[in-house]
């Protein structure tokens, strides 16, 4: 199993020493990846709903302070070393493709190739609107975005026509150090498990139980072999909480002692995982969760 941990992008602590000294002590504890999550300005009331709780409800306040996804992985690249860098997820419809892709060529360069495109549709529709960004028809747009990303990164003269985005032939360097870029698809629904056979490399599941990552996984393979992909090509990954206390859903956590931490791992190995994403809870503010990850990173790593 591969380890990655949710970075502390968002709060009252958030800061330059803050996030510098969270991530080089989970690289010197062996995490093999990092992430952050999307959001760029929360309108003060919204009435679109979370997908990944019962009552839709988002489990943040919307005047958290929250940092920009691409901009705080450069700079966590510049003070690491090996931890490869991911985002869970960057949502396309918020923004303009070919900058986009400049961004993230940019940053898999930076890091020496260590970036990990976690990419997602959305699901706040008043937040594209406060982006000027348009939100209908945001599965076909997104399909057409990651269309994009894939001739500028692996074309030498790319050039592309669809029905959203459009540009002749043009020149984009550098490209990105890895060929191809990990791109792990986020979503739960069937339009998201076949966008993942048709342009991922891997499939991205977030805070849902076992039981359901079971069926979701099996969906994925379903869709790689419609048409004609090996799902063993694939990474599957999910994010869960990270909660010793046992504060949050136990069906979306490791959680408890030691002992119940093992047979979760066990059991989400056993869903045909290989790749999870702690994201952790804990009373003590950062220096708090820091305790908690580097305690779970011994009990992981055996």
């Amino acid at each position: 199993m591969e380890w990655g941990v949710h970075l502390p992008q968002l709060g009252r602590e958030t800061g330059r020493d803050t996030m510098m000294n969270f991530v080089q002590a989970i690289e010197a504890a062996g995490a093999d990846s990092c992430w952050v999550s999307d959001h760029v300005c929360w309108p003060a009331e919204f009435e679109s709903k979370y997908p990944y709780t019962d009552d839709g409800s988002f489990p943040a306040p919307n005047d958290m302070a929250w940092l920009e996804p691409i901009s705080t992985l450069t700079f966590v690249a510049a003070c690491t070393e090996k931890i490869r860098l991911g985002t869970t997820v960057l949502i396309l419809p918020y923004r303009a493709p070919v900058v986009t892709a400049k961004q993230l060529a940019s940053l898999d360069v930076l890091s020496n190739g260590r970036l990990i495109l976690g990419a997602g549709i959305g699901w706040m529709k008043e937040e594209a609107d406060v982006l000027g960004m348009p939100f209908d028809q945001r599965g076909a747009r997104s399909n057409e975005q990651l269309e994009v990303f894939h001739t500028l990164f692996y074309d030498e003269t790319p050039q592309y026509q669809g029905q959203f985005y459009q540009f002749d032939k043009v020149k984009f360097e550098p490209k990105p150090i890895q060929q191809p870029v990990p791109l792990w698809i986020g979503g739960a629904t069937p339009a998201a498990f076949k966008r993942v056979a048709k342009y991922g490399t891997g499939f991205h599941a977030a805070f849902q139980p076992i039981p359901v990552i079971k069926d979701e996984i099996a969906e994925v393979r379903a869709c790689c072999e419609a048409i004609g992909r090996d799902p063993a090509e694939l990474t599957f990954s999910t994010r869960v909480y990270l909660d010793p206390a046992r504060a949050m859903e136990d069906a979306k956590s490791i959680a408890g002692d030691r002992d119940s931490m093992l047979s979760r791992i066990d059991e989400l190995a056993a869903a045909g995982l290989t790749h999870i994403v702690i994201d952790p809870v804990a009373r003590g503010g950062v220096t708090g969760r820091l305790e908690a990850v580097l305690e779970f990173m011994e009990i992981a790593r055996g």
